[in-house]
């Protein structure tokens, strides 16, 4: 069994175990037990009761946080002619179609890939390389636009994608330490109304079953989920 070290202990000893917080309480604490000399990420893990094996069950869906997520994104946006004006006037990182070749040979300095229609049957071919590193656009995350445009805004403004594992788990960045607890407090509640509204009509019983923020390599905080239920 690993050892816990000496300043994760620390932080742990102020969280009460088996206590569930109130958001600010929780928002707080999460503050107080980060001890990395880094800005840590703040994330978020929901606990849904549904079972993503059937697809009537699985949640997915995205949220533009309203202060961001506080970390820059590199977006490639895939697009010719007016569309890919339209993409390197709202601030895309990367634009046109020539990215098709480079990704094909192996080029991955990129976080998010927005795409026009027209060039996702080119895309598709690199399924197997996009694929498994989150990169490929989906028409449900909004990366599969004509509005490029409108996409990159969003993206750059904080906007994150989120999608239930197989064991019925949400997994999300909310923001980072130095965020100030109403950041981050309105971000996890921004968070947590989009989740409420992606309940599947197939969901029995209890939809949030629990949920605990924590910084990068700090303790868990459980916060109280009773109003999302």
């Amino acid at each position: 069994m690993p050892v816990l070290g000496k300043k994760y202990r620390a932080a742990a000893a102020k969280v009460e175990a088996g206590k569930v917080y109130a958001i600010d309480q929780a928002v707080t604490l999460v503050k107080q037990t980060s001890y990395a000399k880094f800005d840590c990420t703040v994330d978020v893990a929901v606990r849904l009761g549904v079972d993503p094996r059937h697809a009537d069950q699985v949640v997915r869906g995205t949220v533009v946080l309203p202060h961001g997520t506080g970390k820059t994104v590199r977006v490639l946006v895939i697009a010719q002619g007016d569309r890919a004006k339209d993409a390197e006037a709202a601030g895309a990182d990367f634009v046109g179609v020539e990215y098709l070749q480079k990704l094909k040979d192996g080029w991955l300095e990129c976080d998010v890939i927005v795409a026009t229609p027209d060039v996702m049957g080119q895309l598709g071919a690199l399924g197997r390389i996009l694929g498994p590193r989150g990169l490929m656009p989906n028409p449900k995350a909004g990366t599969v636009t004509m509005d490029v445009a409108k996409a990159v805004k969003e993206i750059k403004a904080g906007k994150i994608e989120f999608r239930v594992d197989k064991t019925g788990n949400l997994h999300a960045p909310i923001g980072k330490v130095s965020f100030s607890e109403s950041q981050l407090a309105a971000n996890l509640s921004a968070f947590m109304d989009t989740v409420m509204k992606a309940r599947p009509s197939a969901s029995k019983g209890t939809y949030i079953r629990s949920a605990t923020i924590s910084s990068t390599m700090g303790p868990g905080i459980k916060f109280d989920t009773a109003v999302y239920r």
